[in-house]
């Protein structure tokens, strides 16, 4: 069981500010659809036990500043978040799924140097939906765990016809949108993007394996006020 101490140091940083962040009190115009709250995911299990989306503070601001540039080049259109900081034992569960598998490499092995961004709280799997709330067709589904959803082969498929123009058109607008705001792309999964990567994300910050209930990242505990 976690100490009071230990979940104290998790929750604040070196300044007392808050380690993560709830992004829909940051910004209420983006959605939540978090798969791993549901048994509708690659794992077919639940995996968190609330539904709710935490970042670091300066990550939710990144994810502000895209749903701003969604809004300008796509009005109406908002954030559909699917995940966001995942805690390392989620991670460990995950990649058990796929280990030894042709889908190993879609997983990030959390004992390599770096492990997934999402434990860092840096990370986001997202789409979008239209102006009628309908959630925006990229082509596959959220979690395709095959060559169509790579962004690297869009113009093969595009080509052959496995994505239409439509589909293309719609990915680029979401990856404008997220790059605009500083964020990364990774060539695999076309809804995921990183906040930071590699000696830059590990300079700055460490993996967490915070659970999402603990407490309200918002409203932090303090030492003195618990």
């Amino acid at each position: 069981m976690r100490s009071l101490g230990l979940i104290v140091a998790l929750l604040l940083g070196a300044d007392d500010a808050p380690v993560l962040v709830d992004v829909t009190k940051v910004d209420s115009r983006i959605a939540l659809d978090l798969r791993y709250a549901t048994a509708d995911n690659f794992a077919h299990t639940v995996l968190y036990s609330e539904a709710r989306c935490l970042l670091r503070p300066d990550v939710a601001q990144m994810l502000k500043r895209a749903q701003d540039a969604l809004s300008a080049a796509a009005p109406g259109n908002t954030l559909l978040l699917k995940d966001c900081y995942r805690p390392v034992s989620v991670q460990r569960k995950l990649f058990d799924v796929v280990k030894g598998t042709s889908s190993q490499g879609y997983v990030a092995d959390p004992n390599s140097a770096v492990g997934s961004v999402h434990t860092y709280g840096c990370a986001v799997d997202l789409t979008m939906r239209d102006p009628k709330g309908h959630e925006v067709d990229m082509g596959t589904p959220y979690d395709f765990l095959g060559a169509l959803a790579q962004p690297r082969f869009e113009p093969k498929f595009l080509k052959t016809g496995q994505l239409t123009p439509l589909q293309v058109k719609t990915r680029k607008v979401l990856r404008k949108a997220m790059q605009t705001a500083g964020f990364k792309t990774i060539r695999n999964e076309w809804w995921h993007f990183d906040a930071l990567q590699g000696s830059a994300l590990r300079a700055r910050y460490q993996p967490l394996d915070l659970p999402l209930t603990v407490a309200d990242p918002s409203t932090p505990l303090r030492a003195n006020g618990i």
